[in-house]
């Protein structure tokens, strides 16, 4: 950091001895850029405006964990990492990554003020890397970033991220909506889709933050990003809005995601590849859950000793299902109570059942 920072010192220096350079050989030019306002395009102006608007919504999150010393038994605080968040609500809720607070045993959450407060986890979705703060701060400081319409979004339209790359605070990159339904894996490998891919820089540092529309809206959460070196190189990925909007309300009653229960015990997919099962084979289903209620069976063995698969879902109100991961994610659509109508294969025949999704036990 001392480096880059003396390479922004050296490149001020060298900035300011070019102007009075320049200035001194023609006064009037010195003249005129002093009474001559800058000229902005109106794509400058729309960039100036989204940031002045937004920034103030977007905080600095610290995660700190504690250690005890080796012989002195002292307990330290060690920094683990630091990333972005914003505030939700005036409440004083904050969004960020999962990834950014994960493990923390202190999370400090720094305003645009200066201010910092001491963070509570109002509740986490590590399947979706998002994580719920709450801070306890006036409601002055307290500035919510308005909710844009992902669904809305189209490849090539202006994008804008605000975060805090390599602890570098508050920091804008712009860009496009460089596509859309990408699919990439969470901290706890499932599968997170609908993802916006975009140009827009966006570094270590920059995850929690948020991705804007041009009205200052947002419509992403930045996650992550691909590259080689670790470092930006033009592949970003954020969350969709819109998908934020169903976690958050479950977060805040439930602290974590609710996903209804079929109330089956799936063989794993390294199992159903080995038996080049297309689908998801059910290994046992749970007497008196809605599975076991509605027929369903799952991996038997005869008198011989032989084993006979039992039903194996292929769809979900006809929507296929490949394997675990999109059991899953189809599940999420659905509430308890919901009656979904699953499609199976058993004995090499098509099997429909109507299944009641109930609630998962506390």
């Amino acid at each position: 950091m001392r480096i880059f920072g003396a390479s922004l010192v050296v490149i001020a220096v060298t900035v300011g001895i070019f102007v009075s350079a320049t200035n001194k050989e023609n006064p009037t030019a010195s003249a005129t850029a002093e009474t001559t306002p800058a000229f902005l395009t109106n794509d400058e102006q729309n960039n100036i405006s989204v940031f002045k608007s937004a920034s103030p919504s977007v905080v600095f999150v610290t995660n700190t964990q504690l250690r005890r010393q080796r012989f002195s038994l002292n307990v330290m605080e060690i920094p683990r990492g630091s990333g972005t968040g914003f505030i939700w609500d005036e409440s004083g809720l904050i969004v960020t990554n999962f990834h950014v607070v994960q493990g923390a045993n202190k999370i400090t959450i720094e305003l645009q003020s200066n201010k910092s407060y001491q963070a509570t986890v109002v509740g986490s979705a590590p399947e979706k890397d998002i994580a719920l703060l709450k801070i306890d701060a006036p409601n002055e400081d307290l500035q919510p970033l308005p909710l844009g319409d992902s669904a809305s979004l189209a490849v090539g339209r202006k994008v804008l991220a605000i975060g805090n790359p390599f602890a570098l605070d508050t920091t804008l990159t712009v860009g496009v909506v460089s596509a859309l339904n990408r699919e990439i894996k969470s901290i706890t490998n499932r599968t997170i889709k609908n993802v916006i891919q975009t140009d827009a820089a966006i570094n270590p540092g920059n995850s929690g933050g948020p991705l804007l529309n041009s009205n200052g809206q947002l419509v992403g959460v930045n996650t992550a990003i691909y590259s080689p070196t670790g470092a930006s190189a033009g592949i970003g990925f954020a969350i969709p809005v819109n998908a934020v909007k169903v976690i958050i309300p479950q977060l805040i009653e439930h602290g974590k995601l609710i996903r209804p229960v079929l109330g089956i015990e799936p063989l794993t997919d390294y199992w159903t590849r080995r038996l080049r099962v297309k689908g998801v084979a059910i290994l046992s289903v749970r007497e008196g859950l809605p599975a076991a209620n509605a027929g369903m069976v799952g991996v038997r063995e005869d008198r011989r000793g032989k084993i006979h698969l039992g039903d194996v879902i292929i769809a979900i109100n006809g929507q296929n299902v490949i394997n675990e991961d999109s059991l899953l994610n189809q599940l999420e659509h659905f509430s308890p109570g919901d009656t979904v109508k699953i499609t199976t294969l058993k004995d090499e025949k098509i099997h429909n059942y109507n299944v009641q999704l109930i609630a998962p036990a506390d």
